[in-house]
């Protein structure tokens, strides 16, 4: 009887399974088969309290008899008291030792780190780097030569926090891409990068747009902006001042709460956000109207030198993020937020205006989405977006300048 308890599946068995789950082969060992479609083999075991899984290989790799192999000699391990991860684990370490040309993923990433720390723009970055390739890609792939890292161990490393942790599990998967690349530029490692998205790991796992939950900010509707903006002009703060220009800037907090004197040329009329504070790490130019000119001039003309345009108790601390938040909510707009003045502003140029979609894009700092056209861009069409910015500003000082303009007859 005890013998039926081991080898309860079969090749044609296998080959008929197709809904996701775990399908016991007895003895530990389990045959699973992802919510994306992998079909892989885990063996699972309980050691000092402590429930874990082991993957043993993609079915592809690994035949059922070569599974009940690898299961057979965790057993062996378990019945010795050693865990037979730790086990493989002292295994790949062993043989790295032994063979001078082995270079464990580990030791590839923190070379690479260290080449490439200096472009990033701040320590953090690269702590970033260091702390989710510790938490998520080491215990899978650390000890593993680079040579032989392939897709069932990306796979394993992402599944469990790809739907939950979506901006995290995709940091991970390019880390490692980069890495990988990298590696194979130096001829340690050959063939197709498994961490590589496009053509391969999209037809695993889920498509990001797919499972992503968008955001969407509460906002003022555009029809209210002109009352709005009456409203805030008589308001006496540094925040109002700070609010009134994001409104007509159509930018985001950060970019303003955080300006400084040197970033504007009235003459030219022209705002230039460094990149670092872009949301796309890309210096992003902002066309001034006149409005815009009224309340940041008479700021610059007293900003000391390394000071900030919007600043709060000195000159050289910046306002707090949650200022023009406050402010809104003095002014009875509790039910609105900062960032939704964006989509307010996106709203009023797709159903009042004739303005082309990609110019309100570029004014919103939004990234081209079509790789084509973006390889292809070179320019930021500052001019096409200095006319509808002007339109926008008549639009919130008196409600005009709707449904006026028209789409630039010299355009591409």
């Amino acid at each position: 009887m005890a013998a039926r308890q081991l080898h309860r599946l079969t090749a044609l068995k296998i080959g008929k399974l197709d809904a996701p789950g775990q399908y016991p082969d007895g003895g530990n060992l389990y045959f699973q088969i992802s919510p994306s479609g992998s079909r892989s083999w885990i063996f699972k075991f309980t050691l000092q309290g402590r429930s874990r899984e082991m993957g043993l290989g993609p079915l592809s790799n690994v035949s059922l008899a070569a599974a009940r192999v690898e299961a057979q000699k965790c057993r062996a391990l378990l019945k010795a008291g050693a865990d037979p991860i730790e086990a493989r684990n002292a295994e790949r370490r062993q043989r790295a030792m032994e063979s001078p040309a082995t270079r464990l993923f580990r030791d590839a990433a923190a070379d690479h780190i260290k080449k490439h720390r200096g472009e990033w723009k701040n320590a953090k970055h690269a702590s970033q780097w260091e702390n989710t390739l510790e938490t998520y890609a080491y215990p899978v792939i650390g000890d593993v030569d680079v040579r032989d890292v392939d897709t069932p161990m990306v796979v394993r490393i992402l599944q469990p926090i790809w739907t939950e942790k979506r901006e995290t599990a995709a940091r991970v998967r390019g880390r490692i891409e980069s890495i990988l690349d990298s590696e194979k530029a130096q001829g340690r490692r050959s063939g197709e990068n498994p961490a590589r998205w496009r053509g391969h790991l999209e037809l695993i796992l889920p498509k990001r747009k797919r499972a992503r939950r968008v955001r969407h900010h509460p906002a003022l509707p555009y029809a209210q902006i002109p009352e709005f903006m009456r409203q805030l002009a008589q308001r006496p703060a540094m925040a109002a001042r700070a609010l009134h220009t994001l409104i007509l800037t159509a930018s985001r907090t950060s970019e303003v709460l955080f300006a400084r004197p040197e970033e504007f040329d009235l003459k030219r009329r022209v705002w230039t956000i460094p990149a670092e504070r872009m949301k796309m790490e890309i210096e992003h130019r902002v066309p001034l109207t006149d409005d815009v000119i009224a309340v940041v001039k008479p700021l610059l003309e007293r900003a000391p030198p390394g000071s900030y345009v919007f600043a709060g108790k000195s000159p050289y601390k910046a306002m707090s993020n949650m200022a023009m938040l406050n402010l809104l909510e003095r002014m009875g707009f509790s039910d609105i937020t900062v960032h939704g003045f964006r989509s307010t502003f996106r709203d009023w140029t797709a159903e009042c205006t004739e303005h082309p979609s990609d110019v309100a894009e570029m004014a919103l700092a939004h990234a081209v989405e079509n790789e084509v056209e973006a390889a292809y861009r070179r320019g930021d069409m500052l001019e096409r977006r200095r006319r509808l910015m002007n339109d926008w500003a008549r639009f919130c000082t008196d409600g005009s300048a709707a449904i006026l303009s028209l789409p630039d007859q010299n355009a591409a």
